[in-house]
């Protein structure tokens, strides 16, 4: 069974940019999470993933996203699925398919900003633009349990 998978970068700022439009942005210290969503990820995935990343100590003088009132840009990223174990073509059945990713995705963002951080998003599907100033840097992986 696969997990959802999240890289968190702690970065300094950082904006999603589609078509040429800034469609989330967060203009001071804070966290990009990238988001995989698998096909069985539900409720339990979701609130645990929201809660283990509000909290975690890996801004500036060891302190959370909650502790800081830090804001978090959300950019859905199947490609973190990518199965490369074999050929030269990366397979992606292990990412759950877009009807399913996309409410479990949003369904994250919600949850980060219920426990009361600034949410900012990425546009799910789209050809994103992504860009940030890592800060540290500072590049987590984390796999639900």
């Amino acid at each position: 069974m696969d997990l959802m998978r999240a890289v968190i970068q702690r970065v300094r700022q950082a904006q999603v940019t589609v078509g040429g439009e800034v469609v989330g942005r967060i203009d001071r210290p804070g966290l990009v999470v990238l988001l995989g969503v698998t096909h069985d990820d539900g409720p339990a995935q979701i609130e645990w993933l929201a809660a283990k990343l509000a909290g975690l100590r890996i801004l500036r003088e060891e302190q959370s996203a909650l502790d800081v009132e830090a804001p978090v840009l959300v950019v859905s990223q199947f490609t973190l699925y990518a199965d490369v174990r074999k050929g030269r073509r990366p397979g992606w059945s292990a990412a759950a398919p877009g009807p399913v990713a996309e409410p479990i995705y949003a369904a994250f963002c919600d949850a980060l900003a219920r426990l009361g951080l600034e949410v900012a998003r990425g546009r799910f599907g789209e050809d994103m633009l992504v860009s940030l100033d890592n800060d540290g840097p500072i590049t987590l992986v984390i796999d639900t349990p």
